[in-house]
């Protein structure tokens, strides 16, 4: 047997999927637990994952306490019950992108396996699995990874369906199941969980020409179980916050995706050299691809056809708007794996596949080691702009009944790491008026305010509501977070002793008490 006929042989002898899934899950899983959580992205997620446990209400996300309806509620509630089930740790906030990486590598392994043969399929699950791309997508906890793997899902249920169709087999389990994911696919991210799977059905079946089978696969009870799964939630949102629709639908959806003042913006063709870029070393054989000479012909044509439209739609789709994000293209990573695999398997079967194996075993090799490395460069050599450090010392003399008041910064990460669930004080200009046009944490909380504006009257506060605080008595004590140059915009600071330090992070503490000395003077001289 060949190398790859030995290592299919031994995966395939205990149930192959499922040994592909429990050795993806280790894998991935093994090192999340290394790292205090990235800011902004894992902080913000995290962090209202972490409200909705500890105030045990899961219907509405919500960022300091206001409505946040930035993004759907599937990985909020996958987080939650990770943490009450594993505890509130970073190895539980970054469960679901693994899962959501183990399930993508899965199903790409018993697709391939079930529609190709066994040597592509273990071929495609070790460069997906291990190459740096999925792995470091696995490692963040945000909201790409669990949609790219319901998009991965809709994609593959929705193709065995077609393929039981043109078989005469049962198909209607596997189309349900494709709803039923799309479905899901909006409540991990919005509309690009129905629209993506859509756009590569919809040209795979076109390049085809398989008009029946686009007609057939919009089938009615179909729609219906999409319906079930996907529009309660919006429904309920809708009838709580009348404003709901338009600024979910409308401002989230369409105008964030085609307008020009959002952050991150990329050229058209930013996606390609991420996409190669990040998937080295595997990526340095798409060379061999061009020597191919068909596309759509051959034992395997209709499947290669289906990964090509994947690939391509994605990439295409997320090119179009300005703002790009690298994340955007996780969905792309099965397909372009499935690319990957297969001039490693013509040449694992040819005359030379001893030099094969060989360069295989090397870029494996690689692939791991690049994902390790980033590992401890994240957990020892880089430090990052983390609460988790300051909060340590924090927690030696934090009370519940203290107040958080956080200077020009909102601090995502915090009430994770304080184990609370108080919403903090947010200091900042809020009546700026160009506020409202910035994609900054100030944008994020003034439109999460519009929603339940007393609420955001209450938490939202200009420096001249700090002097009012500290200028009377304080039951509990009262803790400020901000910079090193955070007495230049508030002067009483310079007169405090900071009780943590962690880089450029400070946090003062003023204890219970009458109002401070300086009050009796000019309290609010210099405060911006």
């Amino acid at each position: 047997m060949t190398f790859i006929s030995n290592l299919a042989a031994r995966a395939l002898a205990v149930r192959s999927t499922w040994v592909v899934a429990l050795a993806t899950f280790v894998w991935l899983a093994a090192t999340t637990w290394t790292r205090p959580l990235l800011l902004p992205d894992e902080g913000r997620y995290v962090g209202v994952a972490w409200h909705m446990l500890s105030s045990g209400q899961f219907s509405v996300p919500r960022l300091d306490g206001l409505p946040f309806f930035h993004k759907p509620p599937l990985f909020y509630w996958i987080t939650a019950l990770a943490m009450k089930v594993f505890g509130a740790n970073e190895w539980a906030a970054r469960l679901s992108s693994v899962l959501s990486a183990t399930l993508i590598v899965t199903l790409l392994f018993w697709f391939l396996k079930t529609y190709v043969n066994r040597r592509t399929a273990i071929v495609a699950a070790i460069i997906l699995a291990s190459q740096p791309f999925l792995f470091g997508g696995a490692q963040y906890a945000n909201l790409d990874m669990t949609v790219a793997a319901m998009i991965t899902a809709t994609v593959i249920a929705a193709a065995a369906a077609v393929f039981g169709l043109e078989a005469g087999e049962r198909y209607r389990a596997a189309l349900a199941a494709a709803y039923a994911l799309a479905g899901l696919g909006f409540l991990a991210k919005g509309l690009i969980g129905v629209v993506l799977p859509g756009g590569i059905l919809f040209f795979w079946l076109l390049g085809r020409r398989r008009f029946d089978l686009m007609r057939r696969l919009l089938w009615l009870p179909g729609l219906g179980v999409f319906a079930v799964v996907a529009l309660p939630w919006m429904a309920a949102m809708q009838w709580r916050y009348p404003e709901f629709f338009d600024y979910y639908i409308v401002h989230q959806h369409f105008q964030r995706f085609m307008e020009k003042g959002f952050n991150n913006p990329h050229p058209f063709w930013f996606y390609v050299p991420v996409l190669l870029a990040l998937t080295l070393p595997w990526s340095a054989q798409i060379w061999r691809l061009a020597n191919k000479a068909s596309w759509s012909g051959g034992p395997h044509g209709a499947v290669r056809g289906l990964m090509l439209s994947w690939l391509l739609v994605v990439l295409i789709f997320f090119s179009l708007p300005t703002s790009k994000l690298v994340g955007y293209i996780l969905p792309a990573l099965a397909p372009f794996a499935f690319f990957l695999a297969e001039p490693f398997v013509a040449r694992l079967q040819g005359a030379g596949q001893a030099r094969a194996q060989t360069v295989f075993m090397r870029f494996l090799a690689v692939s791991v080691g690049i994902g390790l490395a980033a590992v401890v460069a994240l957990a020892v050599v880089a430090p990052q702009p983390t609460s988790s450090r300051l909060v340590r010392t924090m927690l030696e003399q934090y009370r519940s009944d203290d107040t958080i008041v956080m200077l020009e910064r909102y601090r995502y990460d915090m009430d994770f790491y304080l184990g609370i669930d108080k919403p903090s004080l947010i200091v900042a200009n809020w009546a700026d008026p160009n506020l409202k046009f910035q994609d900054n944490w100030r944008r994020e909380l003034y439109d999460a305010g519009r929603f339940e504006p007393e609420a955001a009257a209450a938490v939202l506060v200009g420096p001249h509501d700090v002097v009012d605080l500290l200028c009377a008595d304080r039951v509990g004590a009262t803790w400020l977070t901000g910079n090193k140059d955070s007495g230049d915009a508030y002067p009483f600071l310079n007169g405090l002793a900071p009780f943590a330090e962690d880089g450029k992070l400070r946090v003062w503490r003023v204890a219970p008490g009458p109002a401070l000395s300086f009050c009796a003077e000019m309290p609010r001289t210099g405060l911006k």
